[in-house]
């Protein structure tokens, strides 16, 4: 779940001269437990990611991705409430600390706190999120619990950039699931975030590989694969 000041849509590639072999550095925001962050450490390891994560910036200090983190050797950052009860003092704070590892982008990943322009002026159409359902439906932080009170059929994933409407900005990657007979909500919870640890590295991939660029209309185009 994501919001922002409006920056407008400006399109962007990763800087002129910058060798794509290279692993994309982004700074992973979470709130819990990380599994999704664990996802991106695992394929990283395992040269499966062209990535390198340069810091997690966590909103908990009880937060278990921090552990996640700590074992991977990466550096973190932790936020107590009192830095966030000035939440743009706060996303200044951030940003500065992710600009300063030379993060190309953000990837918030289970973030329970809405981004502020500091944030996104720092990294404009480069703040990513991961949202468990098929949106423009079931926005907000209860969105598997909505989808399945609703009874759908077919919900799944969303990843989307953050804008300044919630849940609102423009999608990159989007995967369905369908929901089968006799499941209880935490079946249904189980199955998307199984899909969420696949589809967020291959965003993140596409992101290091170039190809996803924010057109004027607000849409996003996704380049054919490479070779």
């Amino acid at each position: 779940m994501a919001a922002a000041a409006s920056l407008g849509f400006v399109p962007y590639t990763r800087p002129t001269g910058t060798d794509t072999a290279e692993p994309l550095k982004i700074g992973v925001l979470i709130s819990g437990s990380g599994t999704n962050l664990q996802a991106l450490i695992d394929l990283i390891a395992a040269g499966k990611l062209n990535a390198s994560i340069e810091l997690v910036v966590s909103s908990r200090p009880s937060a278990k991705g921090l552990q996640r983190a700590e074992r991977a050797g990466i550096q973190t950052l932790t936020l107590s409430k009192d830095v966030y009860a000035d939440p743009i003092a706060a996303d200044e704070i951030i940003a500065h600390e992710l600009l300063e590892r030379g993060c190309e982008y953000v990837v918030m990943a289970g973030y329970m706190r809405m981004v502020h322009t500091p944030l996104l002026a720092a990294f404009p159409n480069r703040v990513v999120n991961l949202h468990p359902a098929l949106l423009p439906s079931f926005t907000g932080a209860h969105a598997i619990d909505d989808a399945f009170a609703r009874g759908v059929k077919v919900t799944g994933v969303t990843v989307h950039f953050a804008n300044e409407i919630y849940d609102n900005g423009p999608i990159i990657a989007q995967r369905a699931l369908a929901v089968e007979e006799g499941w209880d909500v935490d079946t249904l919870e189980e199955h998307i975030h199984a899909i969420e640890h696949v589809l967020y590295p291959e965003v993140v991939q596409m992101l290091a590989d170039g190809r996803v660029h924010v057109l004027e209309s607000g849409k996003v185009a996704i380049d054919a694969p490479r070779g």
